[in-house]
């Protein structure tokens, strides 16, 4: 028999790179995701309706944190897998829309849990997010970092995620592994990130904002790289460690199945060759409006991916320029530039 997965937020940016791969490797996917409006949903639409050409994929519209949904759904599917990825994602919308974020990211993610105890998995996967080393200055970002100072409610939102999943994972025995994403990027990426937003107002003449006039850091992950890496762990299943506790430089709970790894590019890229790659894949020159830094925002972020080359002898190596080549060439088909 096929292998079952259950991916929710299928139609996001990153649910259609990791569908794509895990259908490839001949597993069965049921795919939630609620098609909301916060950004283009046509986008959404899109990328789901690419996955529907596969017949091992099921799409089903809905909201993750509906009561009893996923119980029922997984009921039915009985998934060897789960690889939460639906949340509402974004610093910035935080500000806006707090309750989004309650419902969406905490909510859903209890409804996850639950569903999960009533019928457990083989391997439970949530995506959380470099966001959660908050106000940690000391980089590379390690796991094994205290991260008490979340900088957004966004941030706020996923650490109480990895806090609620690691209770489950001790309560019940769920072998749970949640990553911490780090600024991914790619074709297909989201309209709301600063890739998507920058190649837009390049490619139509128009100023873009530099935040903290520059001053800024990202590990930039490509899109496929971090499928990669998500695969690859699927197969490493947490354990709960015996009397020695964790092996050392291991995030693995000692009372829990239960493990945090950074997915990332391990290189903090500042702002301005950022752009310049940009400038070059494009061949236009950006201009450059600075701007004082945004609130719930930080300077820089940058990971250390050695317990992911660890655990799966692998770690993202994809360089910018060919990364973001491959973006706007994607940019320019979709939008027939």
């Amino acid at each position: 028999m096929r292998p079952k997965a259950l991916v929710t937020g299928s139609a996001g940016f990153i649910g259609l790179h990791l569908v794509r791969r895990l259908l490839a490797q001949g597993y069965e996917v049921t795919g939630l995701d609620a098609m909301t409006d916060y950004y283009d949903v046509a986008l959404k639409r899109r990328r789901h309706a690419m996955l529907l050409q596969d017949p091992g994929f099921r799409a089903v519209e809905a909201r993750v944190e509906t009561p009893g949904l996923l119980d029922g759904l997984m009921e039915e599917t009985r998934p060897d897998i789960i690889v939460h990825l639906a949340a509402q994602a974004g610093v910035r919308y935080s500000l806006e829309n707090p309750r989004s974020y309650l419902e969406s990211n905490v909510a859903g993610t209890f409804e996850i849990l639950e569903a999960a105890r009533a019928h457990p998995p083989r391997h439970m996967l949530l995506a959380s997010t470099s966001s959660a080393y908050g106000a940690n200055v000391d980089m590379p970002y390690v796991e094994t970092d205290r991260a008490d100072h979340q900088m957004s409610f966004y941030a706020a939102t996923k650490k109480a995620t990895e806090a609620m999943a690691h209770s489950y994972a001790h309560l019940y025995g769920l072998p749970t592994t949640m990553f911490r994403f780090f600024t991914v990027y790619g074709p297909w990426g989201r309209p709301d990130m600063a890739l998507f937003k920058f190649v837009e107002a390049i490619l139509a003449g128009r100023p873009i904002d530099v935040y903290n006039h520059g001053r800024m850091a990202r590990d930039f992950t490509y899109v496929e790289d971090l499928v990669e890496a998500v695969v690859r762990l699927i197969d490493t299943a947490p354990e709960r460690p015996g009397e020695d506790g964790p092996p050392e430089g291991d995030s693995l709970s000692p009372v829990a199945p239960f493990r945090v790894v950074n997915i990332g590019n391990s290189r903090a890229i500042p702002l301005g060759d950022f752009i310049d790659a940009i400038e070059a894949a494009t061949g236009r020159r950006a201009i450059r409006n600075p701007v004082e830094m945004q609130p719930g925002d930080v300077p820089a972020t940058w990971a250390d991916a050695g317990l992911l080359r660890r655990l799966t002898g692998y770690a993202p190596e994809t360089d910018l320029k060919t990364g973001i080549a491959a973006f706007v060439e994607w940019y320019r088909d979709y939008y027939r530039q």
